[in-house]
């Protein structure tokens, strides 16, 4: 491993390994798999999540990144586990923060969440080059090598960490990697607020050329998690 590598390396036990389901990512984006054939997507940052692994499946062109693989498939599959049970844990205390017309109940929420790591994990051991290590608010991609790039429960989610300088230097980032629209969702706290800086973010993209829209989409579990923002390029 390379000098760069380590100090990229996030230990994994700050790590969560969670991630959304093909299903979730076309309801949360308001897509369909007919708009995403024959275009090149990139799942930024992708986590656990199924739409690499169930997209190229069907026959898209989708490719994942994110600060996690920089760690073995094997410790990765192991610490989502980790990961979901104790989420199943926690969310017994909070699930009135939540609505359950998508899942019924915490077991469902259990079962869409296995199935996206168990689709993750064995697409990584299948096709590792598909799962990009990256550290934001760097990308190592060309500029305008996608189409589309989804970005989801990443930025704007953890604007306690994450402050209003690293939001822009990373949307900097997945819009010069992207030929033609970025998406974010969702556009809340992790305590349902909406993002603070949200306004002043928009009009720092629309100022650099960007069409920017908030689209309602059907998908709502966190409360109040119901939005998503598309930036068209210029």
């Amino acid at each position: 491993m390379s000098k760069v590598e380590q100090s990229s390396k996030l230990d994994l036990e700050r790590i969560v390994f969670i991630g959304r389901t093909f299903e979730e990512y076309l309801d949360m984006f308001s897509l369909s798999e007919e708009e995403l054939q024959g275009k090149k997507i990139l799942d930024c940052p992708a986590g656990a999540c199924s739409l690499t692994a169930v997209g190229n499946k069907l026959g898209l062109d989708v490719t994942a990144c994110d600060i996690a693989y920089y760690h073995s498939d094997e410790d990765l599959e192991n610490k989502g586990l980790q990961d979901i049970e104790h989420a199943m844990e926690h969310m017994q205390k909070v699930q009135n923060n939540y609505k359950w017309d998508y899942f019924d109940d915490i077991e469902g929420l259990r079962k869409h969440r296995l199935s996206a790591l168990q689709d993750c994990a064995n697409d990584m051991r299948e096709s590792n080059e598909r799962y990009i290590p990256v550290t934001l608010p760097s990308l190592p991609f060309r500029d305008e090598e996608f189409d589309i790039l989804l970005s989801a429960h990443f930025l704007f989610m953890y604007a306690d960490r994450l402050d209003y300088q690293f939001h822009i230097e990373t949307l900097n980032e997945l819009l010069r990697v992207t030929k033609g629209e970025v998406r974010i969702f969702p556009l809340v706290d992790l305590e349902g607020k909406h993002y603070e800086h949200l306004d002043k973010i928009i009009s720092y993209l629309v100022d650099n050329g960007c069409t920017v829209e908030e689209v309602k989409v059907s998908y709502e579990f966190q409360i109040n998690a119901n939005s998503m923002l598309k930036i068209q390029k210029g």
